[in-house]
């Protein structure tokens, strides 16, 4: 598979052919030394691309057939997975390339996929913050030191420093693009800022995400205030992705579901676009090439014509969504995750189905 991609119309990169490229275009030297690190001192390429039917169709171009991709690919539903996860804690196996590789790969030796999504975590970012995370068997992610008060953001490294903190994101990213030899192109990813705060608030996961709420309440200038330090810290990290070998980003809020119209569009949209657009900028001024990005907001059915506007490639749509109200923005390709029963009613334009 090739990280740059052959260029297509406009530029858009499709991953055909060994691309050979040196990181020096303008990426500060601290991270621009932890990308080259983690790949071997490049210049470095990868494996001829065979199949780029979901990068096209991601860029909304015709394709013989609609491509399939697993978001839980690396999922519980694979006795291998549930193998190699029991060698070692969920957080050890996110910090391990090899680990990483393997989960990531593991379902394309069963299933015909389209693409791959990178085995890893959205909570890699707070810990990169600074933050404690454990996953707690039985329970899910733990914060033992919660963000309480405004003053605990004091508590919070520098964003600047994040992709320095998480090179074995890049470094598992690069692994799994070699091994891959070409099969599909592989997804990079990253929690939203809304998602990641309400996990960073409340101390894990919530049913109501009343903490987080309250913040946005009781204390909305430091509630921007964090939502501005992580949208910094997912920016240089997304790019990395890219920079690593990753061919497409998925952005995930997970919690969108959470906020109605209102506090959506003043604390979440804003950062969603915000990111989108920061992201584009970087991988233009480091000289890499463009890859499609992907907005999924959970249960954010109230927001899809925001979201259709937001600077995003490819919308994903929740299995509750009618595709057809997602038709009247035919220059987007939706990704439409498959229901209960694996149906996916109608296709809106290019539609990639996730099975979720």
């Amino acid at each position: 598979m090739a990280t740059a991609l052959a260029q297509s119309r406009k530029g858009r990169s499709l991953g055909r052919g060994t691309v050979r490229f040196r990181l020096k275009w303008g990426l500060p030297r601290s991270y621009r030394r932890l990308i080259m690190e983690a790949n071997g001192l490049g210049p470095y390429s990868f494996p001829e691309l065979k199949n780029d039917t979901f990068l096209r169709a991601a860029w909304g171009e015709d394709t013989d057939y609609t491509p399939v991709w697993c978001m839980r690919q690396a999922g519980r539903y694979l006795p291998e997975f549930r193998e190699t996860r029991a060698a070692q804690d969920f957080f050890s196996t996110c910090r391990s390339p090899e680990a990483c590789c393997e989960l990531t790969l593991q379902p394309l030796r069963r299933f015909p996929l389209d693409a791959a999504i990178i085995f890893s975590d959205i909570l890699v970012v707070p810990q990169a913050l600074g933050m404690e995370v454990t996953m707690v068997p039985g329970k899910g992610p733990s914060f033992p030191e919660p963000l309480r008060e405004e003053r605990d953001l004091e508590r919070l490294r520098d964003p600047a420093a994040v992709a320095s903190e998480l090179a074995y994101v890049f470094q598992a990213i690069t692994l799994t693009r070699q091994r891959l030899a070409g099969r599909v192109p592989l997804i990079g990813f990253a929690g939203a800022p809304w998602t990641l705060m309400t996990y960073m608030v409340e101390g894990g996961g919530s049913s109501t995400m009343a903490q987080a709420k309250r913040w946005l309440y009781q204390r909305p200038k430091a509630s921007h205030r964090l939502l501005r330090i992580l949208t910094d810290a997912l920016v240089p990290y997304l790019v990395g992705q890219v920079a690593a070998g990753a061919q497409a980003l998925q952005l995930f809020e997970s919690h969108a579901g959470h906020l109605g119209p209102q506090l959506f569009s003043k604390f979440a949209l804003p950062y969603i676009r915000d990111v989108a657009k920061r992201v584009k900028s970087r991988l233009q001024e480091t000289g890499l090439a463009p890859v499609p990005m992907i907005i999924f907001a959970k249960d954010g059915h109230f927001a899809l014509e925001e979201l259709a506007q937001a600077g995003y490639e490819v919308v994903g749509l929740d299995w509750t969504v009618a595709p057809e109200k997602a038709r009247m923005w035919h220059q987007l390709c939706f990704q439409g995750a498959c229901g209960e029963d694996g149906d996916l009613a109608g296709q809106p334009g290019p539609l990639c189905p996730v099975c979720t």
